[in-house]
Protein backbone atom coordinates (compact mmCIF):
# COMPACT_ATOMS: atom_id res chain seq x y z
CA UNK A 1 0.00 0.00 0.00
CA UNK A 2 2.81 1.93 0.56
CA UNK A 3 6.47 2.83 -0.35
CA UNK A 4 8.00 1.52 2.96
CA UNK A 5 11.61 2.26 2.15
CA UNK A 6 11.03 6.24 1.50
CA UNK A 7 8.72 6.00 5.28
CA UNK A 8 11.38 4.55 7.37
CA UNK A 9 14.01 6.60 5.44
CA UNK A 10 11.73 9.74 6.59
CA UNK A 11 13.90 12.49 8.81
CA UNK A 12 12.27 14.95 10.73
CA UNK A 13 12.64 18.66 10.15
CA UNK A 14 16.10 20.08 11.58
CA UNK A 15 15.60 23.39 14.21
CA UNK A 16 15.69 25.50 10.94
CA UNK A 17 12.06 26.48 12.32
CA UNK A 18 13.60 27.59 15.29
CA UNK A 19 15.61 30.09 13.82
CA UNK A 20 12.66 31.49 12.70
CA UNK A 21 11.39 32.44 15.83
CA UNK A 22 13.40 35.76 15.88
CA UNK A 23 15.59 34.81 19.63
CA UNK A 24 18.78 37.09 19.21
CA UNK A 25 20.35 35.21 22.13
CA UNK A 26 21.82 38.44 23.89
CA UNK A 27 20.00 40.02 26.68
CA UNK A 28 18.45 43.63 26.54
CA UNK A 29 19.42 43.42 22.29
CA UNK A 30 16.06 44.84 20.48
CA UNK A 31 14.65 42.07 17.82
CA UNK A 32 14.92 43.08 14.30
CA UNK A 33 12.16 44.02 12.24
CA UNK A 34 11.57 41.57 9.67
CA UNK A 35 11.84 41.77 5.76
CA UNK A 36 10.25 40.72 3.27
CA UNK A 37 12.53 37.86 2.84
CA UNK A 38 11.63 36.37 6.29
CA UNK A 39 7.81 37.04 5.96
CA UNK A 40 6.97 33.43 6.82
CA UNK A 41 9.59 33.95 10.22
CA UNK A 42 7.98 36.87 11.55
CA UNK A 43 4.56 35.41 11.19
CA UNK A 44 5.60 32.42 13.50
CA UNK A 45 7.34 34.66 15.93
CA UNK A 46 4.18 37.09 16.43
CA UNK A 47 2.19 34.77 17.60
CA UNK A 48 1.27 34.03 20.36
CA UNK A 49 2.34 30.44 22.00
CA UNK A 50 -0.28 28.22 23.24
CA UNK A 51 -0.23 24.91 24.56
CA UNK A 52 -3.27 22.51 23.13
CA UNK A 53 -4.95 19.65 24.70
CA UNK A 54 -5.10 16.82 21.82
CA UNK A 55 -7.77 13.52 22.33
CA UNK A 56 -6.66 10.81 20.00
CA UNK A 57 -7.55 7.03 19.43
CA UNK A 58 -5.56 4.69 20.75
CA UNK A 59 -4.22 3.54 16.67
CA UNK A 60 -2.45 7.03 16.67
CA UNK A 61 -0.38 7.23 19.65
CA UNK A 62 2.85 6.70 17.48
CA UNK A 63 2.29 8.74 14.05
CA UNK A 64 0.45 11.83 15.92
CA UNK A 65 3.34 12.88 18.81
CA UNK A 66 5.97 12.54 15.86
CA UNK A 67 3.68 15.11 13.78
CA UNK A 68 3.02 17.35 17.14
CA UNK A 69 6.57 17.64 17.06
CA UNK A 70 6.82 18.95 13.55
CA UNK A 71 4.35 20.96 14.47
CA UNK A 72 6.19 22.71 17.42
CA UNK A 73 9.06 22.86 15.46
CA UNK A 74 7.24 25.15 12.44
CA UNK A 75 4.52 27.17 14.86
CA UNK A 76 6.06 27.27 18.71
CA UNK A 77 2.59 25.98 19.39
CA UNK A 78 3.59 23.41 22.77
CA UNK A 79 1.09 19.93 23.29
CA UNK A 80 0.23 18.71 26.39
CA UNK A 81 -0.25 15.46 27.42
CA UNK A 82 -1.91 14.16 24.70
CA UNK A 83 -4.59 11.27 25.50
CA UNK A 84 -4.53 7.99 23.47
CA UNK A 85 -7.64 6.19 24.68
CA UNK A 86 -10.33 3.93 22.70
CA UNK A 87 -12.37 6.54 21.36
CA UNK A 88 -15.61 5.76 23.26
CA UNK A 89 -13.63 6.79 26.24
CA UNK A 90 -12.29 9.88 25.23
CA UNK A 91 -16.08 11.13 24.52
CA UNK A 92 -17.51 9.63 27.79
CA UNK A 93 -14.26 12.49 29.16
CA UNK A 94 -15.19 14.81 27.01
CA UNK A 95 -18.62 14.66 28.69
CA UNK A 96 -17.47 14.47 32.45
CA UNK A 97 -16.26 18.38 31.79
CA UNK A 98 -12.50 17.72 30.54
CA UNK A 99 -11.15 20.85 28.38
CA UNK A 100 -10.01 19.53 24.95
CA UNK A 101 -8.83 21.41 21.84
CA UNK A 102 -8.97 18.74 19.00
CA UNK A 103 -10.54 15.47 19.23
CA UNK A 104 -9.82 12.98 16.81
CA UNK A 105 -11.67 9.51 16.78
CA UNK A 106 -11.40 5.82 14.90
CA UNK A 107 -14.53 5.86 13.83
CA UNK A 108 -17.37 8.47 12.28
CA UNK A 109 -19.86 7.08 14.91
CA UNK A 110 -17.98 7.87 17.64
CA UNK A 111 -17.54 11.66 16.33
CA UNK A 112 -20.92 11.46 15.33
CA UNK A 113 -21.68 10.91 19.56
CA UNK A 114 -19.59 13.64 20.22
CA UNK A 115 -21.14 16.35 17.70
CA UNK A 116 -24.86 15.13 18.95
CA UNK A 117 -23.72 15.76 22.19
CA UNK A 118 -22.34 19.51 21.40
CA UNK A 119 -18.95 18.63 22.49
CA UNK A 120 -16.93 19.66 18.91
CA UNK A 121 -17.63 22.28 16.62
CA UNK A 122 -19.57 20.58 13.58
CA UNK A 123 -18.19 22.91 11.28
CA UNK A 124 -14.86 22.01 11.73
CA UNK A 125 -15.07 18.15 11.37
CA UNK A 126 -13.16 16.76 9.21
CA UNK A 127 -12.68 13.05 7.89
CA UNK A 128 -8.77 12.82 8.26
CA UNK A 129 -7.33 9.43 7.57
CA UNK A 130 -8.92 5.64 6.59
CA UNK A 131 -7.15 2.31 7.73
CA UNK A 132 -7.46 -1.39 7.31
CA UNK A 133 -8.88 -4.13 9.07
CA UNK A 134 -6.82 -6.98 10.00
CA UNK A 135 -6.43 -10.49 11.34
CA UNK A 136 -3.02 -10.94 13.19
CA UNK A 137 -0.82 -13.51 14.40
CA UNK A 138 2.42 -13.74 16.33
CA UNK A 139 5.37 -13.10 14.79
CA UNK A 140 6.89 -16.23 12.99
CA UNK A 141 3.10 -18.05 14.32
CA UNK A 142 2.03 -20.71 11.93
CA UNK A 143 -1.31 -20.00 12.16
CA UNK A 144 -3.24 -20.06 8.67
CA UNK A 145 -6.24 -17.64 8.53
CA UNK A 146 -7.31 -16.95 4.75
CA UNK A 147 -10.89 -15.67 5.55
CA UNK A 148 -12.69 -14.49 8.55
CA UNK A 149 -14.85 -17.45 8.96
CA UNK A 150 -11.14 -19.41 9.65
CA UNK A 151 -11.00 -17.30 12.93
CA UNK A 152 -13.60 -20.26 14.44
CA UNK A 153 -11.11 -23.17 13.69
CA UNK A 154 -8.27 -21.29 15.37
CA UNK A 155 -6.98 -23.58 18.49
CA UNK A 156 -7.21 -20.46 20.91
CA UNK A 157 -8.23 -17.28 21.99
CA UNK A 158 -8.98 -14.60 19.74
CA UNK A 159 -8.41 -10.24 20.83
CA UNK A 160 -11.25 -8.58 20.22
CA UNK A 161 -11.60 -4.47 21.42
CA UNK A 162 -14.51 -3.96 23.41
CA UNK A 163 -17.39 -2.66 21.05
CA UNK A 164 -18.73 -0.21 23.67
CA UNK A 165 -15.96 1.98 23.50
CA UNK A 166 -13.57 0.25 21.02
CA UNK A 167 -13.99 1.49 17.51
CA UNK A 168 -12.16 -1.42 15.80
CA UNK A 169 -14.04 -4.21 17.93
CA UNK A 170 -16.96 -2.59 16.04
CA UNK A 171 -15.32 -2.86 12.85
CA UNK A 172 -14.25 -6.59 13.93
CA UNK A 173 -17.95 -7.95 14.81
CA UNK A 174 -19.06 -6.27 11.41
CA UNK A 175 -16.74 -8.66 9.72
CA UNK A 176 -17.92 -11.42 11.54
CA UNK A 177 -21.42 -10.68 11.10
CA UNK A 178 -20.77 -11.09 7.51
CA UNK A 179 -19.72 -14.23 7.49
CA UNK A 180 -22.66 -15.40 10.19
CA UNK A 181 -20.24 -15.45 13.78
CA UNK A 182 -21.88 -12.75 15.15
CA UNK A 183 -25.55 -11.17 14.80
CA UNK A 184 -26.00 -7.23 14.28
CA UNK A 185 -25.09 -5.31 11.53
CA UNK A 186 -23.74 -2.47 13.43
CA UNK A 187 -21.15 -3.90 15.51
CA UNK A 188 -22.15 -3.38 19.06
CA UNK A 189 -25.38 -5.31 18.90
CA UNK A 190 -25.59 -8.78 18.77
CA UNK A 191 -23.61 -11.94 20.62
CA UNK A 192 -20.78 -13.89 19.04
CA UNK A 193 -21.88 -16.90 17.26
CA UNK A 194 -21.41 -20.33 19.33
CA UNK A 195 -18.54 -21.24 17.23
CA UNK A 196 -16.14 -18.56 18.64
CA UNK A 197 -18.13 -17.29 21.90
CA UNK A 198 -15.76 -19.07 24.47
CA UNK A 199 -12.81 -17.78 22.49
CA UNK A 200 -13.18 -13.60 22.34
CA UNK A 201 -11.00 -12.06 24.57
CA UNK A 202 -12.29 -8.53 24.95
CA UNK A 203 -9.74 -5.60 25.33
CA UNK A 204 -10.22 -2.33 26.41
CA UNK A 205 -8.52 -0.72 23.92
CA UNK A 206 -6.82 -1.57 20.42
CA UNK A 207 -3.14 -1.97 21.53
CA UNK A 208 -4.19 -4.08 24.31
CA UNK A 209 -5.97 -6.26 21.17
CA UNK A 210 -2.88 -6.14 19.78
CA UNK A 211 -0.55 -6.99 23.25
CA UNK A 212 -2.73 -10.30 23.25
CA UNK A 213 -1.55 -11.79 20.43
CA UNK A 214 2.12 -10.66 20.69
CA UNK A 215 2.43 -12.24 24.28
CA UNK A 216 0.50 -15.41 22.90
CA UNK A 217 -2.40 -15.35 25.14
CA UNK A 218 -4.80 -15.11 21.72
CA UNK A 219 -3.68 -16.59 18.68
CA UNK A 220 -5.18 -14.07 16.24
CA UNK A 221 -6.41 -10.79 17.05
CA UNK A 222 -8.38 -7.87 15.15
CA UNK A 223 -6.73 -4.58 15.08
CA UNK A 224 -5.78 -1.92 12.08
CA UNK A 225 -3.37 -2.04 9.53
CA UNK A 226 -1.73 0.80 11.03
CA UNK A 227 -1.07 -1.26 14.11
CA UNK A 228 1.51 -3.29 12.65
CA UNK A 229 3.98 -0.74 12.40
CA UNK A 230 3.09 0.31 16.27
CA UNK A 231 3.97 -2.94 18.21
CA UNK A 232 6.07 -5.38 17.88
CA UNK A 233 5.38 -9.30 18.40
CA UNK A 234 2.36 -9.08 15.25
CA UNK A 235 2.11 -9.53 11.70
CA UNK A 236 -0.69 -9.94 9.20
CA UNK A 237 -2.74 -12.82 8.53
CA UNK A 238 -5.43 -11.52 6.69
CA UNK A 239 -6.64 -8.08 5.12
CA UNK A 240 -10.61 -8.31 6.12
CA UNK A 241 -12.67 -7.19 2.42
CA UNK A 242 -13.48 -3.25 2.57
CA UNK A 243 -17.09 -4.84 1.81
CA UNK A 244 -17.02 -6.73 5.29
CA UNK A 245 -17.53 -3.57 7.79
CA UNK A 246 -18.20 -0.14 7.48
CA UNK A 247 -15.39 2.28 5.98
CA UNK A 248 -12.80 2.91 8.56
CA UNK A 249 -12.14 6.85 9.02
CA UNK A 250 -10.82 8.84 11.53
CA UNK A 251 -12.53 12.62 11.68
CA UNK A 252 -11.19 15.56 13.85
CA UNK A 253 -12.75 18.36 14.91
CA UNK A 254 -12.28 21.43 17.67
CA UNK A 255 -13.54 20.95 20.96
CA UNK A 256 -16.42 23.17 21.63
CA UNK A 257 -14.64 23.42 25.14
CA UNK A 258 -11.23 24.98 23.37
CA UNK A 259 -9.83 28.08 24.78
CA UNK A 260 -7.43 28.25 21.26
CA UNK A 261 -9.91 27.08 18.47
CA UNK A 262 -8.31 28.94 15.52
CA UNK A 263 -4.90 27.16 16.63
CA UNK A 264 -6.84 23.84 16.99
CA UNK A 265 -8.62 24.50 13.30
CA UNK A 266 -4.71 25.51 12.17
CA UNK A 267 -3.34 22.16 13.50
CA UNK A 268 -6.02 19.86 11.96
CA UNK A 269 -5.01 21.95 8.43
CA UNK A 270 -1.56 21.07 9.14
CA UNK A 271 -1.93 16.88 9.52
CA UNK A 272 -3.87 17.05 6.10
CA UNK A 273 -1.59 19.37 3.86
CA UNK A 274 2.12 19.21 5.34
CA UNK A 275 4.16 17.09 3.30
CA UNK A 276 6.35 16.23 5.83
CA UNK A 277 3.06 15.38 8.33
CA UNK A 278 1.83 12.95 5.47
CA UNK A 279 5.00 11.00 5.43
CA UNK A 280 4.86 10.11 9.06
CA UNK A 281 1.06 9.30 8.32
CA UNK A 282 2.40 7.08 5.74
CA UNK A 283 5.22 5.47 7.57
CA UNK A 284 2.77 4.33 10.15
CA UNK A 285 -0.23 2.70 7.44
CA UNK A 286 -2.47 5.61 7.89
CA UNK A 287 -3.61 7.06 4.24
CA UNK A 288 -5.50 10.51 4.22
CA UNK A 289 -8.98 10.66 3.79
CA UNK A 290 -9.92 11.45 -0.06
Amino acid sequence: MFDMVSRRGFVSLSAVAAAGLGLTGCSGNKEPESTGSDAGSAKISSKKAVEMQVFAANSLEKALPEVQKLYTDQTGTAFADTQFKASGDLVEQMRAGATVDVLITASKGTMDDAEAAELVDADTREDMFVNDLVIIRAEGSDTKVEAIADVANLDGKIAIGDAKTVPAGKYANQALASVGLYTGTEGDDGEYAPEIADKVALADKVGTAAAYVSTGDCVAGFVYSSDIYRYNGIEEAFVCPEDSHKPIVYPGAVAESSEHADEAKAFIDFCLSNKKAQKIWAKYGFELSA
